[in-house]
């Protein structure tokens, strides 16, 4: 009976070393694509979030802009044709 629990005992040393190793494994892997990813990303040359609202600004501002000469126009264009 001794024996057999020694048995057991070391079996589950063993599974609880192997699911340790399997967690270092998972980081070290997750950590290698996090930086696999990263340096993609930066040899991509995106825009950063603070520069694409900038300009996603000024584009909003143009149209608004856009639309007061459209009118502008049409009122022009309706007094002409008078």
């Amino acid at each position: 009976m001794q024996k057999d629990n020694k048995f057991f005992e070391d079996m589950a040393k063993l599974a609880s070393g192997a699911a340790g190793s399997f967690m270092d494994m998972k980081r070290e892997m997750d950590a290698m694509v996090a930086r696999q990813v990263e340096k993609f990303l930066q040899h991509m040359n995106l825009v950063t979030r603070e520069e694409f609202d900038a300009v996603q600004g000024m584009l909003a501002k143009a149209r608004e802009e856009q639309e007061e000469i459209k009118k502008r126009l049409d009122a022009l264009e309706s007094q002409i044709r008078r």
